[in-house]
């Protein structure tokens, strides 16, 4: 079992995270995210690019009622480099972790506390909004391809978890965790990631994957103790006015 390289994780991110549209814009990829936040909103470099070729992308951003934002990834240095000399502050810097599909189905599937459901239902989207996941991230859950679901979580009687996760290439990601706040710190998230890993296992994943900013200490020991190793990282570079 080959673990997947970095690249093709930051592939991975934006199959199972699609934004609205993408364009080709001199050596510029520019996505187009309607509001759904800064992963389907950040440009990349599609090729080597010059201090000369960045008022393109800015401009084409600007265009699309978007902030100049650009995603830094790993060799990407020369970029990080450049912008920050052009006034770029750093914004959100993230772990990319990944665990074997082996390391989470160890785990019990507890069917009486954990749900397969698509398309979510009323009150996973009432819990993702509590955590400000609104509609503008569903609409970007509804545009992924391939094999997808959702994992409604309960405590007790009480519908008390969401997350989303879809699969491409025989890898699963997961996005979207909410708990909500009366039913955190109650082993419910550790249940939900387990359910990720049985349903990526009967889809045929070798790996499950996912994103958590280096600044969210809590959720990084949790996926810690899960199996999820640091495998890369990257983080965004905004236009400040």
């Amino acid at each position: 079992m080959t673990a997947p390289t970095v690249e093709s994780l930051y592939a991975l991110t934006e199959a199972t995270w699609p934004p609205a549209a993408k364009v080709r814009v001199g050596p510029w990829d520019i996505r187009e995210g309607r509001g759904a936040g800064s992963r389907v909103s950040a440009a990349t470099p599609a090729e080597p690019a010059t201090l000369a070729d960045l008022p393109l992308a800015e401009q084409e951003m600007r265009d699309l009622g978007q902030t100049p934002l650009f995603m830094i990834r790993k060799g990407e240095g020369w970029l990080d480099a450049m912008l920050a000399e052009q006034g770029y502050a750093v914004k959100d810097p993230v772990h990319l972790r990944l665990a074997p599909v082996g390391a989470l189905t160890v785990l019990p599937l507890e069917r009486a506390k954990t749900f397969r459901v698509w398309p979510p239902l009323e009150t996973q989207k009432e819990i993702w909004l509590e955590g400000g996941i609104g509609p503008t991230r569903l609409a970007v859950m509804d545009r992924a391809e391939g094999p997808k679901t959702t994992i409604l979580g309960r405590d007790g009687n009480s519908p008390a978890g969401t997350v989303f996760v879809a699969m491409q290439n025989g890898v699963a990601m997961l996005h979207a965790m909410e708990v909500s706040v009366a039913f955190r710190r109650r082993g419910l998230a550790r249940k939900m990631i387990a359910a990720v890993g049985h349903w990526a296992a009967d889809h045929g994943a070798s790996h499950v994957a996912l994103l958590v900013t280096k600044a969210n200490g809590g959720a990084n020991a949790l996926y810690a103790s899960m199996g999820f190793a640091v495998v890369g990282e990257y983080h965004y570079r905004i236009k400040t006015e």
